[in-house]
């Protein structure tokens, strides 16, 4: 008798305690959440990555850099996608491979997107930045340029207006 008082407790404990949302698988939750393969919050992990590249600005430029006594442009974008475990190729011309080609579409531009350039009349990718505002008309980004090192630039200059090639999304 005793045995049955205690299963019918549990029983009623059990029903009483029953969660009334749905169960949510972790394909779900993720998608639902805006959480990328690293378990971070996708837009949170884009503030942080954006945070620690303009936390250089101001380092020098250097040839083949990837730390703080000097950076190239893309071993600026590797070295700050690698702090969060993310791994990007080293040079401009393959990181513009990575991700989600956008192609110019500037309207798609957000917060943590790449953004290359074929500069000095180059046929090629060779310059990159993370782009840190996107708004209608304009994209601020970060990047390390051979003249002033790290810095924070618009595709309203003309010299990165007339050299702007594509944007790239490496965090969906």
């Amino acid at each position: 008798m005793k045995q049955l008082l205690y299963i019918s407790l549990l029983l009623v404990l059990f029903t009483s305690c029953k969660s009334s949302s749905p169960i949510v698988t972790t394909k779900e939750k993720n998608a639902t959440n805006n959480t990328n393969i690293n378990g971070r919050k996708t837009n949170k992990l884009i503030d942080e990555i954006v945070d620690s590249a303009s936390k250089n600005i101001g380092v020098k430029y250097k040839y083949a850099g990837t730390t703080k006594s000097g950076y190239d442009c893309s071993g600026l974008v590797y070295s700050t996608f690698s702090e969060f475990d993310i791994e990007l190729p080293r040079t401009s011309a393959e990181q513009a491979k990575a991700g989600t080609d956008l192609g110019k579409n500037t309207d798609e531009a957000k917060k943590g997107d790449l953004i290359f350039f074929k500069t000095n009349n180059r046929s090629k990718i060779n310059h990159v930045g993370i782009v840190i505002e996107a708004n209608n008309d304009e994209i601020k980004f970060i990047h390390s340029s051979t003249s002033k090192g790290v810095i924070i630039s618009s595709t309203k200059q003309s010299y990165y207006k007339n050299t702007f090639a594509q944007l790239s999304r490496i965090l969906e």
